[in-house]
């Protein structure tokens, strides 16, 4: 298939197989009874996390037989391509466990390591956001941006938080989020990565400051940012496209890049390369 054909095929099959294991969730939402601890940082699987990932691989495998797919419980499959699907079936596992409504569906699709397609579905508020590569971003099938209303600068903004399960209490990451937890109007931490990457789209987050947080879940929040007008960069202010093993990454509003540039800066004291978490 061309490359237009199979965008346009992907994004039909993934917003068929959120909707459809957003509305098993949806369904399931306080019920649960039991869980399964996945390691030692805290990270959980439940019996929903499996339901509703079998149902988005049939959906992407009848379609795509031939495309790699990773998923957060599955796996990888054993295929060989240039297009890889990346599933995160229950984002927010934790908060769905212990009945708080702040969860998501994530799918996100890559043709040679790029993010070309994702659609991130929060079941409990029927908003289905969907994102193309250079095509904008959409919230059920209606036009996304950041900018609703006149950009200002901050004084003191509200921002996302999102880390890595391995990164835990990390001294430099406790550093930092401590700076920004004190220096910020709020500082968010959903244990719900794509929620809060919508909330950045629409206008109701300021930015997001990612440390080392690579996963199913992160491609997907970071195009529909983007295709909402976000910039990201890494912490030296380069731009950032593609994927990266461990991601330490900002995401804002263009016009608003100093003010996180020095944010970031400021609570590293004055250290700003990419390995900033590992010395």
């Amino acid at each position: 298939m061309e490359r237009e054909t199979v965008l346009r095929a992907a994004r039909e099959t993934a917003v068929a197989a959120a909707y459809e294991a957003g509305r098993l969730a949806r369904e399931r939402f306080g019920t649960l009874d039991r869980y399964e601890e996945k390691d030692d940082h805290g990270d959980i699987v439940t019996e929903v996390d499996h339901l509703a990932e079998a149902i988005i691989l049939q959906k992407i495998g009848r379609v795509f037989p031939d495309h790699r797919i990773r998923s957060e419980e599955f796996g990888e499959n054993d295929r060989r391509s240039d297009w890889l699907w990346l599933v995160d079936p229950l984002d927010g596992t934790n908060n769905f466990a212990v009945g708080m409504p702040l969860f998501g569906i994530s799918i996100t699709l890559l043709h040679k390591q790029m993010p070309v397609m994702a659609v991130i579905y929060e079941p409990m508020t029927d908003r289905l956001y969907a994102a193309g590569a250079d095509e904008g971003t959409t919230c059920n099938a209606k036009p996304v941006r950041m900018d609703r209303g006149q950009i200002k600068p901050l004084a003191k903004a509200r921002v996302g938080w999102i880390q890595g399960h391995a990164v835990q209490n990390e001294p430099r990451a406790v550093t930092l989020r401590h700076y920004i937890d004190v220096n910020t109007k709020r500082m968010m931490r959903l244990w719900a990565p794509t929620l809060q990457w919508c909330m950045l789209a629409r206008g109701d987050l300021d930015g997001i400051i990612v440390y080392n947080s690579e996963g199913e879940d992160l491609y997907s929040g970071l195009l529909i940012a983007k295709e909402a007008g976000a910039a990201v960069f890494d912490y030296e202010g380069h731009p950032f496209a593609g994927t990266s093993p461990q991601p330490y990454l900002i995401a804002c509003h263009p016009l608003h890049k100093p003010y996180f540039m020095q944010m970031v800066q400021s609570g590293l004291g004055g250290l700003t390369d990419t390995n900033a978490g590992e010395r």
